[in-house]
């Protein structure tokens, strides 16, 4: 099987079903924006290379995030090929917040980002996170979607702004503060 079949030559691209869309349709935007986190969440993984707890759920985040994607890939209105997204996983990243942050000192000020190379990947990863969850928001105000969507990517945000902190604490880096 080729990776090229020359289908979106035209500026067009197939949801899964089959449907052609725009590749600059809300609906490309949102799980367009989905795989490039993903992809941001990828590179980070590269850089945790002593942080095997992290590293695990990252991987699962990932995972998720795939489901994710095929959601978005469905047109309105028709099944997804996988189960969709609930509030078992938005529970599960409130878990793994509360269980690093158990972990970490009180926040008493703003953070710039940054700290080591790992935290800083991790709040790039937060800002895309972030758009992403702004591509989906705009989605939905237009075409009806599974909103716990939403909620897991703004969970997931605050997931990766935790992450980082606790990356630049296990690696003896402080966070950097807001001076303004």
């Amino acid at each position: 099987m080729r990776i090229y079949t020359r289908t979106g030559d035209n500026g067009t691209t197939g949801l899964l079903g089959g449907q052609r869309l725009s590749k600059d349709a809300p609906r490309v935007e949102a799980y367009g924006s989905v795989d490039e986190l993903n992809a941001h969440i990828g590179l980070a993984l590269t850089h945790l290379h002593s942080h095997a707890r992290l590293r695990e759920m990252l991987q699962h985040v990932q995972n998720t995030l795939f489901v994710i994607g095929s959601e978005l890939a469905t047109p309105a209105g028709h099944k997804p090929p996988v189960e969709p997204v609930g509030d078992s996983q938005v529970q599960e990243l409130e878990r793994w917040i509360d269980e690093l942050e158990e972990t970490l000192p009180r926040l008493r000020h703003f953070i710039l980002p940054g700290g080591s190379p790992a935290a800083a990947v991790l709040h790039v990863a937060r800002t895309v996170c972030r758009r992403t969850e702004r591509r989906v928001v705009g989605l939905f105000h237009t075409e009806p979607g599974n909103t716990h969507i939403i909620t897991y990517l703004n969970r997931l945000s605050d997931l990766l702004f935790v992450m980082a902190r606790a990356v630049n604490a296990a690696e003896g880096v402080e966070d950097v503060i807001w001076d303004g």
